[in-house]
Protein backbone atom coordinates (compact mmCIF):
# COMPACT_ATOMS: atom_id res chain seq x y z
CA UNK A 1 0.00 0.00 0.00
CA UNK A 2 1.08 3.63 -0.79
CA UNK A 3 2.03 5.67 2.52
CA UNK A 4 -0.35 8.35 3.03
CA UNK A 5 2.32 10.17 5.62
CA UNK A 6 2.48 13.46 4.09
CA UNK A 7 0.37 14.39 0.73
CA UNK A 8 0.02 17.12 -1.75
CA UNK A 9 -3.02 17.38 -2.28
CA UNK A 10 -3.96 20.05 -5.40
CA UNK A 11 -6.62 21.84 -5.86
CA UNK A 12 -7.33 21.88 -1.66
CA UNK A 13 -9.54 24.50 -1.71
CA UNK A 14 -12.31 23.12 -4.14
CA UNK A 15 -15.17 21.53 -3.58
CA UNK A 16 -13.96 17.95 -3.72
CA UNK A 17 -10.59 18.74 -2.79
CA UNK A 18 -11.58 20.51 0.88
CA UNK A 19 -13.64 17.35 1.47
CA UNK A 20 -10.73 15.18 0.55
CA UNK A 21 -8.68 17.22 3.16
CA UNK A 22 -10.67 16.65 5.38
CA UNK A 23 -11.11 12.93 5.21
CA UNK A 24 -7.26 12.31 4.98
CA UNK A 25 -6.67 14.46 8.70
CA UNK A 26 -8.71 12.19 9.84
CA UNK A 27 -6.65 9.55 9.41
CA UNK A 28 -3.86 9.10 12.05
CA UNK A 29 -1.03 8.04 9.68
CA UNK A 30 -1.33 11.03 8.17
CA UNK A 31 1.80 13.49 8.98
CA UNK A 32 1.19 16.31 7.04
CA UNK A 33 -1.57 17.49 4.56
CA UNK A 34 0.07 19.82 1.71
CA UNK A 35 -2.66 22.15 0.40
CA UNK A 36 -1.96 23.13 -3.34
CA UNK A 37 -4.10 25.60 -4.73
CA UNK A 38 -4.19 28.87 -7.00
CA UNK A 39 -7.32 30.41 -5.99
CA UNK A 40 -9.37 31.08 -9.36
CA UNK A 41 -12.91 31.34 -9.11
CA UNK A 42 -13.49 27.73 -8.07
CA UNK A 43 -10.83 27.60 -4.75
CA UNK A 44 -11.80 29.54 -1.80
CA UNK A 45 -10.35 29.46 1.76
CA UNK A 46 -13.26 29.19 3.70
CA UNK A 47 -13.92 25.72 2.34
CA UNK A 48 -10.92 24.81 4.27
CA UNK A 49 -12.23 26.31 8.21
CA UNK A 50 -12.33 23.54 10.47
CA UNK A 51 -9.21 21.44 8.99
CA UNK A 52 -7.31 24.75 8.93
CA UNK A 53 -7.10 24.58 12.85
CA UNK A 54 -5.21 21.30 12.56
CA UNK A 55 -1.38 22.01 12.25
CA UNK A 56 -1.19 19.11 9.84
CA UNK A 57 -2.37 21.25 7.29
CA UNK A 58 -0.38 23.76 5.60
CA UNK A 59 -1.71 25.71 2.75
CA UNK A 60 0.04 27.63 0.12
CA UNK A 61 -1.16 29.45 -2.73
CA UNK A 62 0.77 28.81 -6.13
CA UNK A 63 0.01 27.12 -9.77
CA UNK A 64 0.45 22.97 -10.64
CA UNK A 65 1.73 24.82 -13.88
CA UNK A 66 4.78 26.00 -11.94
CA UNK A 67 6.97 23.48 -12.06
CA UNK A 68 9.72 24.72 -9.62
CA UNK A 69 7.54 25.15 -7.04
CA UNK A 70 5.98 21.77 -6.93
CA UNK A 71 9.24 19.89 -7.61
CA UNK A 72 10.65 22.32 -4.11
CA UNK A 73 7.49 21.61 -1.97
CA UNK A 74 7.78 17.56 -2.60
CA UNK A 75 11.18 17.38 -1.99
CA UNK A 76 11.45 20.05 1.46
CA UNK A 77 8.06 18.17 2.90
CA UNK A 78 9.50 14.96 1.38
CA UNK A 79 5.93 14.13 0.18
CA UNK A 80 4.99 10.35 0.11
CA UNK A 81 2.36 11.24 -3.04
CA UNK A 82 0.41 13.74 -4.99
CA UNK A 83 -3.40 13.49 -5.59
CA UNK A 84 -3.77 15.70 -8.57
CA UNK A 85 -7.70 17.65 -8.11
CA UNK A 86 -6.91 21.07 -9.34
CA UNK A 87 -8.72 21.32 -12.62
CA UNK A 88 -10.90 23.21 -14.63
CA UNK A 89 -14.25 21.29 -14.28
CA UNK A 90 -17.10 23.13 -15.56
CA UNK A 91 -18.13 22.54 -18.98
CA UNK A 92 -20.16 25.52 -20.03
CA UNK A 93 -16.95 27.38 -19.01
CA UNK A 94 -15.23 24.75 -21.56
CA UNK A 95 -17.06 25.44 -24.43
CA UNK A 96 -16.84 29.53 -23.93
CA UNK A 97 -12.90 28.98 -23.23
CA UNK A 98 -11.27 26.12 -23.75
CA UNK A 99 -7.44 27.81 -23.53
CA UNK A 100 -7.97 27.08 -19.85
CA UNK A 101 -8.76 23.96 -19.48
CA UNK A 102 -6.05 22.91 -22.15
CA UNK A 103 -3.24 24.79 -19.70
CA UNK A 104 -4.70 23.37 -16.49
CA UNK A 105 -6.35 20.37 -17.24
CA UNK A 106 -3.19 19.04 -19.56
CA UNK A 107 -0.52 21.09 -18.93
CA UNK A 108 -0.54 21.33 -15.33
CA UNK A 109 -1.27 17.42 -15.29
CA UNK A 110 1.78 16.80 -17.33
CA UNK A 111 4.20 19.23 -15.01
CA UNK A 112 2.69 17.60 -12.15
CA UNK A 113 3.80 14.69 -13.76
CA UNK A 114 7.22 15.81 -14.37
CA UNK A 115 7.46 16.86 -11.14
CA UNK A 116 6.57 13.46 -9.25
CA UNK A 117 9.19 11.39 -12.11
CA UNK A 118 12.06 13.66 -10.34
CA UNK A 119 11.08 12.79 -6.93
CA UNK A 120 9.91 9.31 -7.43
CA UNK A 121 6.64 9.70 -5.63
CA UNK A 122 3.15 7.98 -7.11
CA UNK A 123 0.52 10.40 -8.21
CA UNK A 124 -3.60 10.28 -8.33
CA UNK A 125 -5.08 11.41 -11.01
CA UNK A 126 -8.52 12.67 -10.64
CA UNK A 127 -10.60 11.96 -13.28
CA UNK A 128 -14.39 11.91 -14.84
CA UNK A 129 -17.00 9.75 -16.46
CA UNK A 130 -17.54 12.53 -18.95
CA UNK A 131 -14.40 11.15 -20.80
CA UNK A 132 -16.37 8.60 -21.65
CA UNK A 133 -19.06 10.90 -23.97
CA UNK A 134 -22.63 8.93 -23.54
CA UNK A 135 -23.87 5.80 -22.35
CA UNK A 136 -26.95 4.20 -24.27
CA UNK A 137 -28.95 2.76 -21.49
CA UNK A 138 -29.12 0.01 -19.98
CA UNK A 139 -25.26 -0.20 -20.36
CA UNK A 140 -22.53 1.16 -17.93
CA UNK A 141 -19.05 1.54 -18.98
CA UNK A 142 -16.21 -0.44 -17.75
CA UNK A 143 -12.45 0.84 -17.87
CA UNK A 144 -11.93 -0.73 -21.05
CA UNK A 145 -14.71 1.42 -22.20
CA UNK A 146 -13.40 3.65 -25.61
CA UNK A 147 -12.79 7.41 -24.54
CA UNK A 148 -15.25 9.51 -26.52
CA UNK A 149 -15.54 13.13 -24.98
CA UNK A 150 -17.86 15.51 -26.05
CA UNK A 151 -16.92 19.08 -24.63
CA UNK A 152 -13.65 20.88 -23.99
CA UNK A 153 -13.75 20.11 -20.63
CA UNK A 154 -13.77 16.38 -21.00
CA UNK A 155 -11.26 15.81 -23.74
CA UNK A 156 -9.36 18.12 -21.54
CA UNK A 157 -9.39 15.55 -19.15
CA UNK A 158 -9.22 12.44 -21.52
CA UNK A 159 -5.45 14.20 -22.59
CA UNK A 160 -4.41 14.30 -18.85
CA UNK A 161 -5.30 10.65 -18.45
CA UNK A 162 -3.59 9.39 -20.98
CA UNK A 163 -0.57 10.96 -20.45
CA UNK A 164 -0.40 9.69 -17.00
CA UNK A 165 -0.39 6.37 -18.94
CA UNK A 166 2.12 6.95 -21.05
CA UNK A 167 4.39 8.41 -18.34
CA UNK A 168 3.77 5.34 -16.79
CA UNK A 169 4.62 3.03 -20.04
CA UNK A 170 7.70 5.07 -20.79
CA UNK A 171 9.61 5.82 -17.61
CA UNK A 172 7.37 3.11 -15.36
CA UNK A 173 6.01 6.29 -13.18
CA UNK A 174 3.57 4.99 -10.36
CA UNK A 175 0.12 6.41 -11.45
CA UNK A 176 -3.37 5.41 -10.74
CA UNK A 177 -6.41 7.28 -11.91
CA UNK A 178 -10.18 7.76 -10.58
CA UNK A 179 -12.81 8.21 -12.76
CA UNK A 180 -15.95 9.46 -10.74
CA UNK A 181 -19.56 10.32 -11.49
CA UNK A 182 -21.31 13.54 -10.50
CA UNK A 183 -20.29 15.17 -6.99
CA UNK A 184 -23.31 16.43 -4.94
CA UNK A 185 -22.67 17.49 -1.41
CA UNK A 186 -22.04 20.65 1.17
CA UNK A 187 -19.52 23.96 -0.32
CA UNK A 188 -20.58 22.97 -4.03
CA UNK A 189 -19.77 26.09 -6.24
CA UNK A 190 -22.75 28.25 -7.25
CA UNK A 191 -22.29 27.10 -10.77
CA UNK A 192 -22.96 23.99 -10.35
CA UNK A 193 -26.76 22.26 -11.13
CA UNK A 194 -27.74 21.62 -7.84
CA UNK A 195 -26.03 24.88 -5.90
CA UNK A 196 -27.61 26.90 -8.87
CA UNK A 197 -31.27 25.12 -8.49
CA UNK A 198 -31.00 26.19 -5.25
CA UNK A 199 -30.12 29.67 -5.26
CA UNK A 200 -32.90 30.40 -7.81
CA UNK A 201 -35.59 28.36 -6.05
CA UNK A 202 -35.08 30.59 -2.73
CA UNK A 203 -35.35 33.69 -4.98
CA UNK A 204 -38.70 32.32 -6.58
CA UNK A 205 -36.33 32.78 -10.02
CA UNK A 206 -37.20 30.31 -12.87
CA UNK A 207 -34.59 27.46 -12.69
CA UNK A 208 -32.79 27.18 -16.31
CA UNK A 209 -32.74 23.58 -17.63
CA UNK A 210 -30.97 22.04 -20.60
CA UNK A 211 -33.27 21.13 -23.35
CA UNK A 212 -35.58 18.58 -21.94
CA UNK A 213 -34.01 18.07 -19.09
CA UNK A 214 -33.89 13.93 -19.53
CA UNK A 215 -30.11 14.33 -18.92
CA UNK A 216 -29.17 11.19 -16.74
CA UNK A 217 -26.78 11.69 -14.14
CA UNK A 218 -25.37 9.23 -11.55
CA UNK A 219 -24.74 11.22 -7.91
CA UNK A 220 -22.25 10.64 -5.85
CA UNK A 221 -21.70 12.14 -2.27
CA UNK A 222 -18.55 13.86 -2.26
CA UNK A 223 -17.54 11.58 1.02
CA UNK A 224 -18.14 8.71 -0.66
CA UNK A 225 -16.19 9.93 -3.45
CA UNK A 226 -12.86 11.61 -1.02
CA UNK A 227 -12.79 8.05 0.35
CA UNK A 228 -12.87 6.31 -2.79
CA UNK A 229 -10.00 8.58 -3.93
CA UNK A 230 -8.02 7.58 -0.59
CA UNK A 231 -8.95 3.91 -1.13
CA UNK A 232 -7.33 4.40 -5.53
CA UNK A 233 -4.09 5.80 -3.93
CA UNK A 234 -3.89 3.28 -1.18
CA UNK A 235 -4.95 0.06 -3.29
CA UNK A 236 -4.56 0.97 -6.63
CA UNK A 237 -2.59 -1.14 -8.80
CA UNK A 238 0.03 1.18 -10.97
CA UNK A 239 -1.43 2.23 -14.76
CA UNK A 240 -4.94 1.40 -13.78
CA UNK A 241 -8.50 3.29 -13.66
CA UNK A 242 -10.92 2.80 -11.00
CA UNK A 243 -14.68 4.05 -11.70
CA UNK A 244 -16.40 5.84 -8.61
CA UNK A 245 -19.50 5.44 -9.00
CA UNK A 246 -23.19 5.43 -7.35
CA UNK A 247 -25.75 4.14 -9.60
CA UNK A 248 -28.36 6.36 -7.93
CA UNK A 249 -29.17 7.95 -11.17
CA UNK A 250 -31.23 10.67 -11.57
CA UNK A 251 -32.55 13.16 -14.79
CA UNK A 252 -31.56 16.72 -14.40
CA UNK A 253 -35.55 17.71 -14.07
CA UNK A 254 -35.93 14.84 -11.70
CA UNK A 255 -33.07 16.82 -9.77
CA UNK A 256 -34.97 20.24 -10.09
CA UNK A 257 -38.47 18.64 -9.17
CA UNK A 258 -36.80 16.92 -6.18
CA UNK A 259 -35.35 20.65 -4.84
CA UNK A 260 -38.67 22.44 -5.33
CA UNK A 261 -40.22 20.00 -3.11
CA UNK A 262 -37.96 19.74 -0.87
CA UNK A 263 -38.23 23.97 -0.66
CA UNK A 264 -41.83 24.18 -0.74
CA UNK A 265 -41.39 25.86 -4.74
CA UNK A 266 -43.56 25.56 -7.21
CA UNK A 267 -42.89 23.43 -9.97
CA UNK A 268 -43.88 26.05 -12.41
CA UNK A 269 -40.61 27.48 -11.29
CA UNK A 270 -38.85 25.30 -13.89
CA UNK A 271 -38.08 26.53 -16.88
CA UNK A 272 -36.67 24.61 -19.76
CA UNK A 273 -34.00 26.78 -21.96
CA UNK A 274 -32.12 26.14 -25.54
CA UNK A 275 -29.71 22.98 -25.32
CA UNK A 276 -25.73 23.65 -24.68
CA UNK A 277 -23.44 22.11 -27.49
CA UNK A 278 -22.89 18.51 -27.46
CA UNK A 279 -24.91 17.65 -24.36
CA UNK A 280 -24.56 13.96 -23.19
CA UNK A 281 -27.53 11.92 -22.90
CA UNK A 282 -26.28 9.70 -20.03
CA UNK A 283 -23.21 9.34 -17.72
CA UNK A 284 -23.31 5.54 -16.42
CA UNK A 285 -19.71 3.65 -14.39
CA UNK A 286 -19.41 0.59 -13.49
CA UNK A 287 -17.86 0.34 -9.89
CA UNK A 288 -17.32 -3.17 -9.80
CA UNK A 289 -13.32 -3.34 -9.94
CA UNK A 290 -13.21 -0.64 -6.70
CA UNK A 291 -15.42 -2.92 -5.46
CA UNK A 292 -13.37 -5.85 -5.81
CA UNK A 293 -10.38 -4.80 -5.43
CA UNK A 294 -10.32 -1.21 -3.50
CA UNK A 295 -13.22 -2.61 -1.16
CA UNK A 296 -14.76 0.79 -2.13
CA UNK A 297 -18.42 1.38 -2.73
CA UNK A 298 -20.44 4.50 -2.26
CA UNK A 299 -22.33 3.84 1.16
CA UNK A 300 -24.62 7.09 1.07
CA UNK A 301 -27.86 6.58 0.10
CA UNK A 302 -28.94 9.61 -2.41
CA UNK A 303 -32.30 9.99 -0.71
CA UNK A 304 -30.93 10.92 2.51
CA UNK A 305 -27.92 12.60 1.50
CA UNK A 306 -29.24 14.64 -0.89
CA UNK A 307 -32.09 16.15 1.46
CA UNK A 308 -29.16 16.86 3.52
CA UNK A 309 -26.94 18.33 0.64
CA UNK A 310 -30.29 20.65 0.01
CA UNK A 311 -30.48 21.67 3.85
CA UNK A 312 -27.01 22.32 4.53
CA UNK A 313 -26.92 24.69 0.92
CA UNK A 314 -29.98 26.44 1.36
CA UNK A 315 -28.63 27.73 4.47
CA UNK A 316 -25.46 29.05 2.79
CA UNK A 317 -27.47 30.23 -0.50
CA UNK A 318 -30.31 31.87 1.36
CA UNK A 319 -30.91 35.89 0.56
CA UNK A 320 -29.22 37.76 2.93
Amino acid sequence: MRSLRSILLTGGAGFIGSTLARELLKRTEVEQVLILDSLTYAGNRDNLVGPDRDPRLQFIEGSILDLNLVTNLLRAHRCSGIMNLAAESHVDRSIENPRDFISTNIGGTSTLLEAARSVDVPLLQCSTDEVYGPISFPRYADESQKLRPSSPYSASKASADLIAQAMHTTYGQDIIIARCTNNYGPRQHPEKLIPRLIYHALRDQPLPIYGSGQQIRDWLHVEDCAKGLIATFEKGIPNRVYHLGAKFERTNLGIARTILKQLHKPESLIEQVADRPGHDARYALDPRLALVELDWRARIPFRSGFEQVVRELSQTLRPT
